[in-house]
């Protein structure tokens, strides 16, 4: 290669480069805009994390711990999934299955043989597609893990055959539970510290019941009204926007579960608007090109957008609802994508 050549081989890369650096910029500059702008109008209280490109560009904190104001948010704050927990009992499963513990197509009592025959109809698979056809947990009977147990073995008959219909329902989640806790041996919250965030380096990430936990931010509304204290139920995981990025790398990049598992995963009730155990989970030949799940425990609400093929990753996790962090995230996913877009109204 001559030096004109190199020189200008230079020069275009220099450009690129600063065409990159420049692009970044307004990206973080419009989507600091955009959540202090969200913050001022009351509309965002929490923690967002961005990435892009497999590298964080923007993370921050925007209001308070808790009702009294007083205490701010940091980085190390861990917030309340609400449904967004569900995927770690689904991959749990899709664990075990890979270990030849279990099939989709196992019925339910299979491993817990003392349900009633319902429980013979009704297979993993239903679980994870919300397709069981259970009633919803009577949450007035609710005070701890043995009465969803019992709950789940007073149900006489299902609101409809497995398979043939949806309901987004939490019997669905406890039960997939309860199979795995019969078929490890284990509590289920054990079950996902040792195979799930101890390897992932989830350290910060706490499942409950838990007590003395620091660095846990509490619900509250619009009125400065804190949320109740939980039941002491297993399930509720609360974490922080780094911890919930690294689970959702693992989980794209196979390092948890394998790509068949991935796939099944993300399927659901063939029906519009129904969930799988991902969320919304878009594929193309079977592979996972988008992911978003949203949460909501009370005044807590949270949101998780992965679009793979653009390697855009958009975490926004909140203590006190409003009901827009979609708007935000849309908004912000637009930014990245250097298209046109709304600030969210009140």
């Amino acid at each position: 290669m001559n030096y004109n050549k190199q020189i200008s081989l230079i020069a275009t890369l220099f450009i690129l480069v600063t065409n990159c650096l420049f692009a970044q910029s307004r990206e973080i500059k419009e989507i600091d805009s955009l959540m202090k702008y969200s913050n001022s109008i009351g509309i965002f209280n929490g923690n967002i994390l961005v990435s892009k490109n497999n590298k964080i560009i923007y993370d921050a904190s925007f209001g308070f711990t808790d009702a009294t104001k007083t205490e701010k948010l940091t980085k190390e704050s861990k917030f309340h999934l609400g449904s967004i927990t569900k995927e770690f009992s689904a991959v749990a499963l899709l664990q075990l299955q890979e270990k030849g513990k279990l099939k989709l197509s196992d019925s339910v009592s299979k491993f817990i043989p003392e349900f009633p025959n319902w429980a013979n109809e009704v297979t993993i698979k239903d679980l994870l597609q919300y397709t069981s056809g259970m009633p919803n947990v009577n949450w007035k009977k609710i005070k701890n893990d043995k009465d969803i147990f019992d709950g789940l073995v007073s149900i006489e008959k299902l609101n409809f055959k497995p398979g043939t219909d949806y309901d987004y329902n939490n019997n669905n989640l406890f039960l997939r539970q309860f199979i795995i806790e019969r078929l490890t041996g284990i509590p289920f919250k054990t079950y996902s510290e040792k195979f799930i965030f101890q390897p992932l380096g989830m350290n910060s990430s706490v499942m409950t019941p838990f007590e003395n936990e620091k660095n846990v931010a509490k619900g509250f509304n619009n009125n400065s009204i804190q949320d109740p204290v939980e039941l002491p139920i297993t399930g509720g995981t609360y974490t922080t926007t780094y911890d919930l990025l690294k689970w959702t790398d693992s989980l794209h990049s196979k390092k948890i579960v394998n790509k068949k598992s991935l796939y099944e995963l993300g399927q659901h009730f063939n029906i519009l608007e129904t969930q799988s155990a991902l969320g919304n989970a878009k594929f193309k030949n079977k592979k996972l090109i988008e992911h978003i799940h949203d949460g909501r425990a009370g005044n807590f609400e949270a949101i998780l957008f992965s679009d793979i093929e653009k390697k855009i990753t958009i975490i926004l996790l909140c203590n006190n609802y409003n009901g827009k962090i979609s708007d935000i995230s849309e908004a912000i996913n637009a930014i990245l994508q250097n298209k046109k877009f709304d600030f969210p109204k009140k």
